[in-house]
């Protein structure tokens, strides 16, 4: 089939800031007054005021200058009507204007002078008038004020209106991100809601503040320009505690998500043009709600209103029964078969592209399902469902998934093979990026702004501007966030790490947080045992899994990189659920960055895309010859396929993935030779000839109690036997020789005594001439001396890993997060 022959379907309308709304409608703003004590004073008093500190500064030129032009504004604004100042300011054009136009056309409006110094003492004059609150303009006359405007009105406003207010929050927040520039306009944020609403820092409501994001949008959108945290000043007030705790933890993201709407809104934004088929849609909907998650809901609408009768009505104009001609149903399940797809090509331009559309089983049964629960709810209620009862045009046939479901295995299983030999070098990309990255950001940081270095063969220039971390590189000219680059490189490898050594799905990884790292004491041996605690996901099942040594490292890093430096705890942030369209409470989350001042979690985009910047670096391809790519998932997989190819039984495997069942385990499990499959299932038959059926289930506690006595039983005198779980001893126990062996640093003193005893007897074989025993004497010296070797090369890791500041695993184990949980909305 053609892309000409296929129409696209219509563009459904977007969710976005459904939330912002839905927060704007329970938070409303403080309404704008026009009448207080300030603004219904004379304008003696006005002046009088501005004679004294803290609104009178202490240049006497610019105290003139700003006198004179104070009474000159409210000699202007006595002309027109109104009680008070504010009254007769929205009367005037001034109020309607952009602020930026008071310097220029006011000395017109006035009738003075229009030089410099005039202007400047009519600017300073309506800024004395705000500080003192006798006029309020309003926010995007504010909003059009330049950056040096706003600075003059922060050091004019703060100590006339709120001093102790802006004393306590500045205590609160951190000194470098106080004096940064994303402080500064967080800063000029409250200044601007202060000035435009009045009160004091402790007056601003969450409706203030989400009325001060829309009028920000609106001069963005405007003046074509770009905001960047223009969120912190919320998160401010947040740490200040002047909200109330139902209020939203955060307001970074709520213009981007839409929350869980309602099934109206689900339907709707589809365009469906036949009412009533829109309303039983929608009833529909709500009929299944009880029984279905908000994610399950959400996909059942795009598949009636869109897939279906969206399609139906395109190919159809003014069709309105859900009994469909044979024809009709014919033609939409071939189209059903395929969908389009928009793909930008090297040249720029964007291409329509037919493809085949993977989730076609998935639309069929939700439509036959729609029709046939209709034909049931007819039965029972026939007034209101019995005229939509009407033959399904999805027969069994139609539903059959026994080939997709070996052909999506089949996908899976190849990407599986052609991804798991790849796994060692993908690692060591995201490892040596991270380095570099590491080393590109330390050389500009020791070279002055302004200055050269070069680094990797490519020359770049820092940014003239002082404590900034940009550079040019100069033989392209691009300009590069250098600590960006490096943050992101190290979140890659993190996520390499934290995937490769868990096994975990990426939104469970997104939710572990510091309170998942539990300790669990061995009852006969003592020895702690540190686990990981995966939140419940898609099993809604919460599950822990074993902390490996290098699975440690990774945790250590992580934690040390996202310390409060005040407290050393971990900062507590909300999370937004893309699946269920909530948001989670507030939680010390381990993947979590610091982003305009503003500590967040790493969203899955950002995360993806850091990852194909590692992948790019290896020049790994696939057998088509394209660039390998590698999702989150694939991660899980190779965990899973690797750890049954290596002997742990696959129901153990299934308790440490988090399937409810066993088919889905061996489902992810790729087996490469054809015999082995067959042998497998010949095994999997005897077994259950000579086993009974009752022990293919869950594993109970006493075999998860076995799994874990298994760490008690390798314990040694010298270390710990790292032979895999179920498995022999291949040496017959002769540990000093054998490779599994993981020597412990405290038994150090162990092997040098058995290393001077091997000395000893191989010199006293060679005195008494006993040559048969000097041969494996020398054998077990070797495996000593390699011990030895061992220990020092990882006594000289931990010793750079000290130095660079990350804690024991025994003390980020420990709960040791002090910070207040803060509510969630």
């Amino acid at each position: 089939m053609s892309a000409a022959t296929h129409v696209a379907p219509p563009a459904s309308l977007s969710l976005a800031g459904e939330a912002l709304k839905a927060v704007a409608l329970r938070f409303p703003p403080r309404p704008a007054e026009d009448h207080w004590a300030a603004t219904a004073g004379t304008q003696a008093d006005i002046l009088a005021r501005l004679e004294q500190p803290p609104l009178r500064p202490a240049d006497v030129k610019q105290h003139r200058a700003r006198i004179r032009g104070a009474r000159q504004t409210l000699q202007w604004l006595e002309t027109f009507p109104g009680a008070t100042w504010q009254q007769r300011w929205n009367s005037s054009p001034a109020s309607t204007r952009p602020g930026n136009d008071w310097a220029r056309l006011a000395p017109g409006w006035i009738g003075t002078a229009a030089g410099p110094s005039q202007r400047q003492a009519l600017s300073g004059g309506l800024l004395s008038l705000i500080c003192a609150d006798v006029v309020r303009p309003a926010l995007p006359w504010l909003l059009s004020r330049t950056s040096a405007n706003m600075t003059s009105l922060r050091i004019g406003l703060i100590p006339a209106r709120d001093p102790e207010g802006f004393a306590e929050l500045e205590a609160v927040i951190e000194s470098a991100t106080w004096s940064s520039k994303v402080g500064r306009d967080a800063l000029h944020s409250l200044v601007k809601i202060v000035a435009a609403k009045g009160g004091t820092l402790a007056d601003i409501t969450v409706g203030d503040a989400v009325e001060y994001l829309a009028a920000l949008k609106a001069a963005n959108k405007a003046a074509n320009a770009k905001a960047r945290g223009n969120t912190l000043f919320y998160a401010w007030l947040r740490e200040l505690g002047t909200l109330p705790a139902e209020a939203p933890s955060s307001l970074r993201y709520l213009a981007n998500t839409s929350g869980q709407v309602s099934m109206e809104q689900l339907v709707d934004r589809f365009g469906v043009r036949c009412r009533p088929v829109r309303d039983l849609l929608v009833d529909y909907l709500k009929e299944r709600q009880p029984g279905l998650d908000y994610t399950s809901l959400n996909n059942l609408s795009r598949h009636l209103a869109s897939n279906f009768w969206g399609d139906l009505e395109q190919h159809h104009p003014g069709i309105d029964s859900l009994h469909l001609a044979p024809e009709v149903s014919a033609a939409w399940k071939q189209r059903c078969q395929t969908r389009i797809e928009r793909r930008r090509q090297p040249d720029g331009n964007v291409r329509e592209v037919v493809t085949g559309r993977a989730n076609v089983a998935s639309i069929m049964l939700s439509v036959r399902a729609f029709y046939l629960d209709i034909a049931q709810w007819a039965i029972d209620e026939p007034a209101r469902w019995g005229p939509w009862a009407v033959p399904s045009p999805i027969k069994d046939a139609d539903v059959a998934v026994v080939k997709d479901n070996k052909r999506r295995k089949a996908r899976m299983d190849h990407r599986t093979r052609e991804r798991l030999p790849a796994l060692p070098v993908v690692a060591r990309a995201a490892s040596s990026c991270l380095n570099e990255a590491k080393a590109r950001l330390q050389a500009l940081m020791d070279t002055p702004p302004g200055g050269q270095f070069a680094f990797a063969g490519d020359t770049f220039r820092r940014a003239t501007k002082d404590g900034t971390t940009w550079a040019v590189n100069i033989a392209t000219g691009r300009r590069v966030d250098l600590a960006l680059a490096e943050s992101r490189a190290f979140w890659a490898w993190a996520m390499v790490e934290f995937l490769q050594h868990t096994g975990v799905r990426i939104e469970e990884m997104l939710e572990a947080s510091h309170h998942s790292l539990i300790q669990y004491r061995l009852p006969t041996t003592g020895e702690i045992v540190p686990l990981l605690q995966i939140a419940p996901s898609k099993t809604d099942e919460e599950r822990v899994i074993l902390v490996s040594p290098e699975l440690a490292d990774v945790l250590s890093a992580i934690i040390a990189r996202v310390r409060d430096p005040r407290t050393g705890a971990v900062p507590y942030v909300s999370s937004y659920d893309m699946a269920e369209k909530t948001w989670n409470p507030q939680m010390p989350l381990l993947f979590q960055w610091c982003r305009s001042g503003e500590s967040s979690r790493l969203s899955p985009k950002l995360l993806r895309e850091a990852l194909q910047e590692v992948l790019a670096s290896t020049n790994l391809t696939d057998s088509a010859g394209q660039p390998l790519d590698f999702s989150p998932h694939d991660f899980r997989r190779i965990f899973i396929t690797d750890a049954i190819r290596s002997g742990l039984p696959p129901h153990i495997a299934q308790v440490i993935a988090g399937h409810t069942s066993i088919n889905t385990t061996m489902g992810y499990n790729a087996i490469y030779p054809d015999e082995a499959i067959e042998a497998h299932r010949a095994f999997i038959a005897r077994r259950r000839a000579l086993r009974p059926s009752e022990e293919y289930r869950t594993p109970t506690h006493e075999e998860w109690d076995a799994f874990l006595g298994h760490f008690e039983r390798r314990k040694l005198s010298i270390g710990i036997c790292a032979r895999a779980f179920g498995t022999p001893c291949i040496h017959e126990h002769a540990c000093i020789r054998c490779s599994m062996l993981r020597p412990d640093p405290a038994q150090r003193h162990r092997l040098i005594e058995i290393r001077d005893n091997l000395i000893a007897r191989i010199t006293e074989a060679e005195q008494e001439g006993w040559l048969g025993e000097i041969e494996g004497l020398q054998v077990s010296l070797a495996s000593a001396e390699e011990k030895l070797t061992q220990l020092d090369s990882e006594r000289e890791r931990q010793c750079k890993v000290i130095h660079l500041g990350m804690p024991t695993f025994s003390q980020i184990s420990t709960r040791t997060s002090t910070a207040a949980r803060p509510s969630s909305y």
